[in-house]
């Protein structure tokens, strides 16, 4: 079995993870090595989809070396059912000790969606310090990011929500942000044109933006 990483190694692993709506089981795979091509390998599936969780197990066998995750985890079903398919971690769009319970119970790693400093102090209090800042534009962005970096300055974000190639550079500037999420790299007509040379092409940008050392 695939080694699980911890949740700041997700982090690490690139400048920005993909976040992927699959709506046809046919594209996880190629979608999956078009992304590796242009090297970003730490893949959140969302669970957005009927066949998100097929899509997810296709790709934990026939990509074994991306480092395939499960998105929009809500509850403790949603992630023993991503485990069951594959996924190496976990990535939700809020917290509950019942999911962060779940996710350490199944040995997965947790990036726990926060929107407010009481909820950044209930994942902490549950031992999470490597968080998802969601909807990160729309809840103040670069400017909640700089305020929470005093009272919190333990914590690394990964900012989603309203996050392009464009406004990604200055929210990697930030000293407590280690990566971004964004779903431009994956946009759903180059998934229907099965355009996999524009994915990698938009991955190999990503991996080229620069993070604050």
């Amino acid at each position: 079995m695939a080694a699980r990483p911890g949740a700041l190694e997700v982090m690490q692993d690139a400048a920005v993870i993909p976040v992927i709506v699959l709506q046809d089981t046919a594209h996880a795979v190629p979608l999956a090595r078009a992304l590796l091509a242009g090297g970003i390998r730490m893949l959140e599936v969302t669970l957005r989809t009927p066949v998100a969780l097929a899509c997810i197990e296709a790709i934990a066998k026939e990509v074994p070396e991306a480092v395939i995750g499960a998105g929009t985890v809500r509850s403790a079903a949603d992630a023993q059912a991503a485990a069951m398919a594959g996924a190496r971690f976990a990535v939700s769009p809020g917290y509950t000790p019942a999911v962060g319970k779940a996710c350490h119970d199944l040995g997965i790693a947790l990036l726990p969606g926060v929107a407010t400093g009481s909820e950044i102090m209930m994942a902490q209090e549950d031992g999470y310090t490597a968080l998802k800042f969601f909807p990160a534009m729309q809840a103040g962005g670069v400017a909640m990011l700089k305020a929470w970096h005093g009272p919190f300055n333990d914590v690394r974000f990964c900012p989603t929500g309203g996050v392009t190639l464009a406004n990604a550079p200055e929210l990697l500037a930030l000293p407590n942000v280690a990566c971004v999420g964004g779903s431009w790299l994956t946009p759903a007509d180059a998934m229907e044109r099965q355009d996999w040379p524009r994915i990698t092409r938009m991955a190999a940008e990503a991996v080229a933006l620069k993070r604050r050392a």
